[in-house]
């Protein structure tokens, strides 16, 4: 059979010898193949990623080899500004073809250097029939298939073809404006409504939320700047900045739009919180996004201003992988340690927004397995964790009634989202103290003040010495733009005095700094990395903190974290600097020298 294979069906052979696919798989590849009822006939491959989900990259680039397609190895930052645009108008020329060559998967890369009308083609499917037709469109007298990976060219036509956000499209040709006078006395709600009901506005607040995602946006503001203006602000990598400023509004109206698309919110509540929730499907992915609104003080007392913050809850940020968060030498070690164990307490601490949460998470799908009884407790639940069991809660069971209920629970291992007082400290200690790995989180600004913290909150010290494994602080510092950074020839006297650097020893290292370019949108930087530092529990860190008298002495603990090997957040990000990741100024002013 495998014989006359190689004459009837030479991409199955191939597979099949490479052990790609087995013999059971390719008899049914094959009877699909004979059975296929396609308007063109597929080949063996296109059946194996189109009806049996292998994977397209796995498949096609074993296709490529044996026709002796080329490979194209490129990667979308290697593309200069001129040939991004020479490719774009190449599609965008191509009148009813575009769509073909969006569909196919196709690139039209570049004409060939040595032979002036040969077009060169990338495609993801080398073996695609419409190609001739495609190269026949765009005037080339000869063209050459190349492979390129389908990871590669989804990057690529990213960067060449961005996707349109419809809903600013559609604004741009209907933009909302409404006749402020200035002698109303109140808010008049028909004028409000008939402000409400214009598409126009629902168009924004929708192109922002698509436009954010897009953006790598962590949240959407919408704040009220006038009685007519509202800004609507993106947060990416730490930072606010202004998006879209919509004048000619009321802001009443657009907060009115947002409340109307969140559940749980009542458009005609202007004088108290609320919480709400979004969902989307954006570019093929389900995004959630949680809604915060508040009330606030404006400028015109006819006015009831409101905030609007939006938290995007994209479910591919999460990571599962331990190496991607950044731990590196002690930390790493340490951490891994630390979750390891059968039981004990897994605490991070930080600011809000430093990626606690997100470090929690990676670690608890270090540890999920279906032999263990994993519960969560987080208030709000930000991210669906697959082999979890997720608790809800609501007006009918809050945080503190949830976190008494778990115990009876039979848990092994427990997530509480904060300990934000004595009773959730206490139940999380007793977890921790009875034989479950528990992890949970803290606002402190380092590791030392999270022990002083518990132990002001009144837990005792021998539960806080044996109860935890480890604690970690956690900051978010940006990182610098690959694309723009310059290395550093002089050095800030000043800075680097100011911060107790020695300007003689870092000329020994080679440094960056942030430049700015298009594609960090000037700013020099581009994406966060976290920086850590770790406080495992030795058994000498025990003692001492078993020793407290009246108050826990952070300086001593400083002093054998140090010993034992950690090194405090400033010093953690300077090894971040070291390795040409971020610069000295985003370490400094992201931290403190303790």
């Amino acid at each position: 059979m495998i014989e006359n294979l190689e004459m009837t069906d030479k991409i199955g052979y191939l597979l099949f010898k490479k052990g790609i696919i087995d013999a059971p798989m390719l008899e049914k590849a094959l009877h699909a193949k004979a059975n296929d009822q396609s308007k063109i006939r597929r080949n063996l491959a296109q059946i194996l990623v189109q009806d049996f989900n292998y994977d397209h990259d796995t498949i096609f680039r074993e296709v490529a080899i044996l026709y002796a397609f080329r490979e194209l190895d490129v990667r979308p930052e290697d593309f200069s500004a001129e040939k991004i645009e020479n490719i774009r108008q190449m599609v965008n020329n191509a009148g009813t073809l575009r769509t073909e060559i969006l569909a196919h998967k196709v690139i039209p890369y570049m004409f060939d250097e040595r032979i002036k009308d040969k077009l060169i083609i990338a495609a993801i499917d080398p073996t695609e029939r419409s190609i001739p037709k495609i190269a026949f469109g765009l005037n080339a007298k000869k063209y050459e298939v190349v492979y390129i990976r389908k990871r590669d060219y989804e990057k690529i036509i990213q960067t060449i073809l961005p996707p349109e956000n419809e809903y600013l499209k559609m604004l741009e040709v209907n933009s909302p404006e409404i006749e402020i006078k200035a002698d109303e006395a109140s808010l008049d709600e028909q004028a409000l409504d008939a402000e409400i009901n214009k598409s126009a506005l629902i168009n924004l607040v929708e192109g922002a939320l698509l436009e954010g995602v897009r953006k790598g946006a962590s949240d959407i503001h919408f704040v009220p700047k006038s009685a007519s203006k509202t800004d609507i602000l993106f947060r990416i990598d730490g930072n606010l900045q202004v998006w879209h400023s919509q004048e000619s509004t009321l802001p009443e109206a657009i907060v009115a739009v947002v409340k109307d698309r969140s559940k749980g919110m009542d458009r005609f509540e202007r004088e108290r919180a609320q919480d709400g929730f979004i969902q989307r499907e954006i570019d093929g992915i389900v995004i959630r996004f949680r809604v915060s609104v508040l009330p606030m003080v404006g400028t015109e007392l006819k006015n009831k201003f409101e905030s609007v913050v939006i938290r995007i809850l994209d479910d591919r940020k999460v990571i599962k992988d331990l190496d991607k968060l950044g731990l590196v030498g002690y930390t790493k070690s340490a951490f891994q340690k630390a979750i390891s164990q059968p039981q004990g307490m897994v605490i991070l601490t930080g600011p809000t927004g430093s990626g606690k949460s997100t470090t929690l998470v990676a670690a608890l799908f270090q540890v999920i397995d279906p032999s263990v009884n994993v519960l969560t407790v987080e208030d709000p639940v930000e991210y669906v964790i697959e082999g979890a069991r997720q608790l809800k809660i609501g007006h009918k069971m809050n945080f503190e009634q949830a976190i008494r209920s778990i115990l009876r629970h039979d848990p092994d291992i427990v997530l509480v989202g904060e300990m934000r007082d004595k009773e959730t400290a206490d139940v999380a200690i007793k977890l921790a103290n009875t034989g479950h790995l528990t992890f949970s989180t803290l606002h402190t600004n380092d590791a030392p003040s999270a022990v002083a913290r518990l132990y002001k909150m009144g837990i005792e010290p021998f539960l806080i010495a044996y109860a935890i494994n480890i604690i970690v602080a956690q900051r978010l510092i940006r990182k610098l733009c690959e694309f723009c950074k310059k290395k550093v020839v002089h050095f800030d006297e000043t800075l680097m005095k100011a911060a107790g650097l020695d300007i003689e020893e870092w000329s020994k290292y080679t440094v960056y700094e942030a430049k700015g370019c298009e594609r960090c949108g000037n700013t020099g930087y581009k994406g966060r990395i976290a920086i850590h530092e770790a406080l495992y529990f030795t058994k000498e860190l025990r003692q001492i903190i078993v020793r407290s008298g009246i108050e826990v002495d952070e300086e001593k603990i400083r002093l054998q974290a140090k010993l034992d090997g950690s090194l405090n957040l400033r010093d953690s990000g300077l090894e971040k600097v070291k390795l040409g990741i971020t610069s000295i100024e985003e370490v400094i002013a992201g931290t403190s020298e303790d």
